[in-house]
C-alpha cells in the first residue's frame, strides 16, 4: 500500500513541476507533439488492440453489461477515430495567451485579461479507454499537466494508450512528467488523490453516478462533473412526424450506450395516435424495448411485433445506456416542460416542432447544458461542436457547461501596464 501512495505523490509532484514548464511551450511545439501522438496511435494499433482484447475478455467473463462492454471495446475504426480527433485538436487555435478583454482606465492603466492554463488536472474515469487520449491531448494543448486514473476494467488498454501518448509527446518537446498515469487500481488511491490540493487544481470525474458523487463529496479541490444524461425528446403537436421519427431513431439507436443517447420521448396527445405506431415500428427493427405510460400503451398494444411493457415510476428520470426507452403522452408543452424539469439531468433535451413559439419557449425555459430544436441529442459532443475531443460533458453551471474542450480547461489572469501610477 505504501508503494502505491508513494507512486501517486511522486507522480503528482512531477506533474506540478512539469506544468510550470508546459505553460510556456510554444504552440507549434504542442501542435507537432499532438500530430506525433496521432501518428503513434496508428503505428501502435496492434499493440493497443491486443491489450484491449485482454481487458474486454476479462470484463466479459466477469458479467459486465453490454453497455459497458461497448464503452470498453476498441477496434481499428475507433483507433482511427481517436487519431483523427487528436489531429483536430492540434489544428484548433491555441487558447493560451488569448486576450479575452482589454481596456485603458481613466488613470492610464492598461488592463488586459489573458487566458492561461489551469495547471494540473486530475481525471478519474471508468471503462472508456479513449478518454485516456482525449483528456491527455486536450490538457497538453491547453498547457495543463494531467494525472490519469482509469478503471480496473480497462487497465491494460489505458496503460498502452497513456504510454503511447507519453512517448510521442515527450519525444516532440513536451516536458517529461506532463502526462501521468496511475497504474495501481487500488480504490483507496482515489480518496488520497482527491486530497492533493497542493498538486492538483481541478479534478474531473467521468463515469457512473456513484463515482461522480464520491468525487464531489470528497474532493478538496475544484470539481467539474457531469456526463449523466437523462435525455428527453418532446414531440409537439405541430411536429413534422418524419423528422421526429428520424430524430428519435438516431438519438436512441445510433449509439445507445453513451450519455447523450435518448432515454424518454414525450408525445403530444393530438398526434400520439398517428406518430407512436410509426415511431415504434422503426425502433422495433433495432429491437428497442419501450416502457410506456398507460396512454401510449393503449395506442401501441394492438401494433404487432413491438417489445413494449408498462412503465413504472423508476422509468422516469432513468439513464438507460441500452436499447430501452420510456414513452409518455402529454397534454401540452407545459406538461412536457414540467416533466423535463422534474426528471432531466441537465444534459441534453430536444423538441420536435414546426411552431416557432413552442420552439422559443422550449429553448428559453429548459434548463440544460444543451437544448435542441429539431435535431438529435447525439450531437452533444466536443468533436461534433467543432471543439475537437472533449474532456467531458459538464452538467454544472460553474465554471463550464456542456462539452469541455480547450477554453473550458483554462483560466485567465489580469495583466496591468502602468507608467508609475500610485493609488491615491
Amino acid at each position: 500500500m505504501q508503494v502505491d501512495i508513494n507512486e501517486l505523490e511522486e507522480k503528482a509532484a512531477q506533474a506540478r513541476l512539469a506544468s510550470k514548464r508546459l505553460s510556456f511551450v510554444p504552440s507549434d511545439v504542442k501542435n507537432e507533439a499532438l500530430m506525433a501522438v496521432a501518428r503513434a496511435l496508428l503505428e501502435k494499433e496492434d499493440f493497443i488492440l491486443r491489450n484491449n482484447e485482454k481487458d474486454y475478455k476479462e470484463a466479459e467473463a466477469s458479467g459486465m453489461s453490454r453497455a459497458m462492454l461497448d464503452r470498453l471495446m476498441l477496434d481499428s475504426k475507433r483507433i482511427k477515430g481517436i487519431s483523427e480527433d487528436v489531429k483536430t485538436v492540434a489544428e484548433l487555435p491555441d487558447p493560451v495567451g488569448e486576450i479575452i478583454e482589454e481596456r485603458t482606465l481613466p488613470n492610464g492603466l492598461a488592463l488586459s485579461k489573458r487566458r492561461v492554463p489551469l495547471g494540473v488536472i486530475g481525471a478519474i474515469y471508468e471503462s472508456r479507454p479513449n478518454v485516456t487520449v482525449d483528456i491527455s491531448v486536450l490538457c497538453l494543448k491547453a498547457g495543463n499537466s494531467v494525472i490519469l486514473r482509469g478503471g480496473k476494467e480497462s487497465a491494460r488498454s489505458n496503460l498502452a494508450l497513456a504510454g503511447t501518448v507519453q512517448e510521442a509527446a515527450y519525444r516532440s518537446g513536451i516536458p517529461a512528467g506532463s502526462v501521468q498515469f496511475i497504474e495501481s487500481t487500488d480504490r483507496s488511491l482515489v480518496d488520497r488523490l482527491l486530497k492533493m490540493k497542493d498538486y492538483i487544481d481541478l479534478v474531473i470525474p467521468r463515469g457512473g453516478a456513484a463515482l461522480i458523487k464520491f468525487v464531489r463529496d470528497n474532493a478538496a479541490m475544484a470539481v467539474v462533473a457531469g456526463g449523466i444524461g437523462v435525455c428527453h425528446l418532446y414531440v409537439d403537436r405541430t411536429a413534422d412526424t418524419r423528422k421526429a421519427a428520424a430524430i428519435t431513431y438516431n438519438a436512441k439507436v445510433q449509439r445507445p450506450t453513451v450519455c447523450n443517447a435518448l432515454d424518454c420521448v414525450l408525445v403530444h396527445k393530438d398526434i400520439a395516435a398517428g406518430f407512436l405506431p410509426a415511431m415504434a415500428k422503426d425502433l422495433a427493427k433495432a429491437e428497442v424495448e419501450l416502457h410506456c405510460d398507460h396512454r401510449s400503451l393503449g395506442i401501441l398494444k394492438s401494433v404487432p411485433g413491438l417489445n413494449i411493457r408498462p412503465a413504472v415510476d423508476e422509468d422516469w428520470g432513468k439513464e438507460y445506456l441500452s436499447l430501452v426507452m420510456a414513452v409518455k403522452v402529454v397534454d401540452s408543452l407545459d406538461e412536457a416542460l414540467q416533466h423535463i424539469d422534474r426528471f432531466g439531468s441537465g444534459h441534453s433535451e430536444a423538441i420536435a416542432s414546426e411552431d416557432e413559439n413552442s420552439i422559443q419557449r422550449f429553448l428559453n425555459e429548459v434548463d440544460a447544458a444543451c437544448v435542441y430544436a429539431n435535431a438529435s441529442t447525439r450531437f452533444t459532443d466536443g468533436a461534433q461542436f467543432g471543439m475537437g475531443a472533449e474532456i467531458g460533458i459538464s452538467t454544472q453551471k460553474f465554471h463550464a457547461r456542456g462539452p469541455m474542450a480547450l477554453r473550458e480547461i483554462t483560466s485567465y489572469k489580469w495583466c496591468i501596464r502602468g507608467n508609475g501610477q500610485v493609488r491615491p
